[in-house]
């Protein structure tokens, strides 16, 4: 008997069913429901400062049970806005000063949330043209977010006669010769921030374009702080005497001045007159005057900070003082500026209170001037090894001052490590010159460790009944003098 073999054909697809269909298992899990979260803030917008927005973050997408939150990211410095409805879609908020705001949206379902963020820019879209006197409380506010393009535009002089106050970021331009007069009455506080300058400038950038600002208001609150005066000068100030900003001594004008600028100014950055007060003076900056950083009194110049700079492609980089005095009960003192800035004296000086001269200082003396130390006065001039005190003419010439002479009788009155240059160029007293002198019963001087060189007459000169340090022919260097080291009236 012959047995038979049969092959069956078994497709793929049939095997797989006949194996599935004897294997115990469930079957496989369908896919999962996509419910992924993303917020949409909405779209950025533009506005006027005051005018209410609204967001809207219906936008965004997920599962119909999701939560919004927003958040207040970034807004200008000074404002107080706040968010109403912050877990609403739609929240609004009005902006109280121009600049920009954002906003971030969170959207939330479950463990599932999503991030979106949304600017608002607010800003007025023109200047504000000055054409009156300023009659009543005035505030400037900042129109337009560019910080180099003016908010105000002052197309005539403009005078003061209440509170005037600048906010941050505010700038004010002037048309050709154009000032601001702060007079007797008002008064200005012009208050920015290191991110939010306030500018008084003119609408052409170059040197002397506008008049300037000029201060007769003897108010306490006049400041200005973080604020850039530049390319004015175009017209005088006070008798030949051009400025960016000029404070007037007749009403007694006072302001403080903190890190501000004066840059491009036509004559000098500041001119100060004899009998107002710089009431507050730091980490200012002068650059670019057509003359020299300042123009300030004898006085005033007490006031000023080491920190400030006066070095900066100006004219003449130097901090001018006219003739004038300084005068009080306690001491003062001019300090060492950080930028090596001499100060330099116009004219004469007489010191009524006493003076200290600190470690570094240089002071430039005028052609002929001289510096008396009077009986109610004193003269500490102490220098280092290091750091001396000098005292020299303007110019380089032998015997270009006429020479310090001392009246005081204080025991205070000293010399220690300065250099005396240049003095002597005319006669100081009793026919005789000389390069410092110590006259009248009772005046007292100790010098030493000092140098007094190139004098057009003695080195140190005193009469009998003054006080002089007995030493002070061996403690001292004396070269290049027309006369004697030492000669006793």
């Amino acid at each position: 008997m012959k047995i038979k073999f049969f092959t069956i054909a078994v497709s793929t697809s049939l095997l797989s069913l006949l194996v599935a269909c004897n294997e115990d298992e469930a079957p496989a899990p369908a896919p999962p429901v996509q419910t992924t979260i993303k917020a949409d803030a909405g779209t950025d917008q533009d506005i006027l400062p005051n005018q209410m927005v609204t967001l809207d973050g219906t936008a965004s997408k997920g599962a119909d049970a999701k939560t919004f939150s927003w958040t207040l990211i970034k807004k200008p410095s000074n404002s107080n806005i706040t968010l109403s409805q912050t877990s609403t879609s739609k929240p609004t908020f009005t902006p109280d000063i121009v600049g920009y705001y954002e906003m971030e949206l969170t959207v939330s379902s479950g463990t599932e949330k999503s991030t979106d963020r949304v600017q608002v820019k607010a800003e007025y879209p023109t200047p504000i043209i000055i054409e009156q006197d300023i009659k009543s409380d005035t505030r400037l506010f900042d129109r337009i977010i560019d910080p180099t393009k003016p908010d105000y535009i002052v197309k005539k002089d403009i005078a003061v006669y209440s509170a005037l106050s600048i906010d941050r970021g505010v700038a004010v331009a002037f048309e050709r010769d154009k000032a601001l007069n702060i007079e007797e009455k008002g008064s200005v506080v012009a208050d920015g921030v290191a991110e939010q300058r306030i500018r008084f400038t003119g609408m052409e950038l170059q040197a002397g374009f506008w008049a300037g600002i000029k201060l007769f208001s003897p108010s306490t609150a006049n400041s200005l702080a973080f604020t850039d005066i530049e390319f004015a000068g175009s017209r005088i100030a006070f008798t030949n005497t051009k400025a960016g900003l000029a404070l007037f001594g007749n009403n007694k004008a006072q302001l403080a001045i903190t890190d501000s600028k004066f840059t491009s100014n036509g004559g000098y950055g500041l001119y100060v007159q004899n009998g107002s007060v710089l009431r507050k003076f730091e980490r200012n900056a002068f650059s670019k005057q057509v003359e020299a950083p300042m123009l300030i009194d004898a006085y005033n110049a007490t006031l000023l900070d080491a920190a400030s700079k006066f070095t900066g492609n100006n004219g003449r980089d130097a901090v001018e003082i006219n003739s004038s005095d300084i005068r009080g009960t306690q001491e003062v003192s001019w300090p060492s500026f950080a930028d090596k800035t001499p100060y330099r004296l116009l004219g004469n000086m007489a010191v009524e209170a006493g003076w200290s001269l600190k470690p570094g200082v240089t002071v430039e003396v005028a052609r002929d001037a001289m510096i008396s130390i009077n009986r109610n006065g004193y003269l500490s001039a102490k220098g280092t090894k290091e750091n001396k005190v000098t005292i020299k003419g303007s110019s380089q010439n032998a015997a270009h001052w006429k020479g310090l002479i001392i009246y005081s009788v204080s025991a205070l009155n000293e010399l220690d490590h300065t250099e005396i240059i240049g003095a002597g160029s005319a006669v100081i007293v009793s026919g005789q010159r000389s390069a410092v002198t110590t006259y009248g019963r009772g005046a007292k001087l100790m010098v030493k460790n000092s140098k007094i060189t190139k004098s057009g007459g003695y080195g140190i000169m005193y009469t009998s009944d003054a006080e002089l340090n007995s030493d002070a022919a061996t403690t001292n260097t004396f070269e290049s003098n027309a006369q004697s080291d030492l000669h006793k009236l």
